[in-house]
């Protein structure tokens, strides 16, 4: 059973799939949960996103169509109604069982093209929601036999607002002050209204063709489509290019390696780090 030894998303390298950047949220070493409604939603999210982002805006640099921003808008209502429907504050009795217990299950994923995604803003969001999706799997909560809670919501649901609001505001036009309000939502009229070219550059309209070789058939897809239990899953790592890689093969000091003693020798006048002054009001 893989366990992994990073919290970054990781990257689904195999075969065709890796060379074309798929990535899964990463579980850590939670495979699964107790919670019948964090696994709903895990499921539910991962299916989502695997439909969205084997659309053809995901590999066209152009502002993204009509249908993936209304299949952005559902998405969001759809979360926010389990998570506000489901979720109970700290002063509510939790439901409790009194003689049976839920068998758990292990959590599945659904890989994405991510890494490689020419689409900007598409590629924003799925990383937002692949962040959420590994913070519901990782969460405390997954002990939780029936209820979670309205920090749970907020927690897990903050990332799917981020996901509405920037494209409320960045291809919408909305004012932020207007996005963040609570109860904000996009209207049929300003879905019969969209069209970036308005705003856009010139140069944000006009793209080259793709490749066309990562278009993958329904049937090549069919076992991803399906879902996989982590636990079937061979050791996945980050991406090549990622940060730790780099400082390891590049930089010396206390955080990669390097003990105390050996700082203090090189000359540090610290023994801890120091931690900045606040902001000013």
């Amino acid at each position: 059973m893989p366990l992994t030894k990073t919290d970054a998303m990781l990257h689904y390298n195999l075969g065709v799939f890796g060379e074309a950047g798929y990535a899964v949220p990463n579980w850590s070493n939670d495979v699964g949960s107790l919670s019948p409604t964090i696994l709903e939603l895990v499921d539910l999210t991962g299916q989502n996103l695997f439909l969205m982002m084997h659309h053809e805006d995901v590999d066209l640099r152009l502002p993204p169509s009509i249908n993936t921003c209304k299949r952005v808008h559902k998405l969001y209502l759809r979360l926010a109604s389990i998570l506000a429907g489901r979720s109970i504050p700290p002063g509510q009795n939790n439901m409790e069982t009194k003689h049976v217990r839920p068998g758990g299950e292990i959590f599945r994923v659904y890989p994405v093209p991510y890494f490689k995604v020419r689409n900007r803003f598409m590629k924003q969001w799925a990383g937002w929601i692949l962040m959420l999706l590994a913070e519901a799997m990782q969460h405390t909560e997954n002990r939780k036999e029936v209820e979670i809670s309205t920090s749970f919501a907020g927690e897990i649901g903050q990332y799917m607002t981020r996901v509405y609001r920037n494209m409320a505001i960045e291809l919408f036009r909305k004012v932020k002050e207007e996005a963040e309000k609570d109860g904000f939502v996009l209207t049929e009229a300003d879905f019969t209204a969209y069209n970036p070219a308005e705003f856009f550059t010139s140069t944000e309209m006009v793209d080259t063709v793709p490749r066309l070789d990562r278009v993958f058939t329904e049937d090549r897809l069919e076992l991803l489509r399906e879902g996989i239990p982590v636990t079937e899953l061979p050791d996945l790592k980050p991406w090549p290019t990622n940060l730790t890689n780099f400082y390891e093969l590049t930089r010396e000091d206390a955080t990669l390696g390097i003990s105390p003693t050996t700082v203090r020798e090189a000359g540090a006048v610290t023994e801890a780090p120091i931690i900045p002054p606040p902001p000013g009001p």
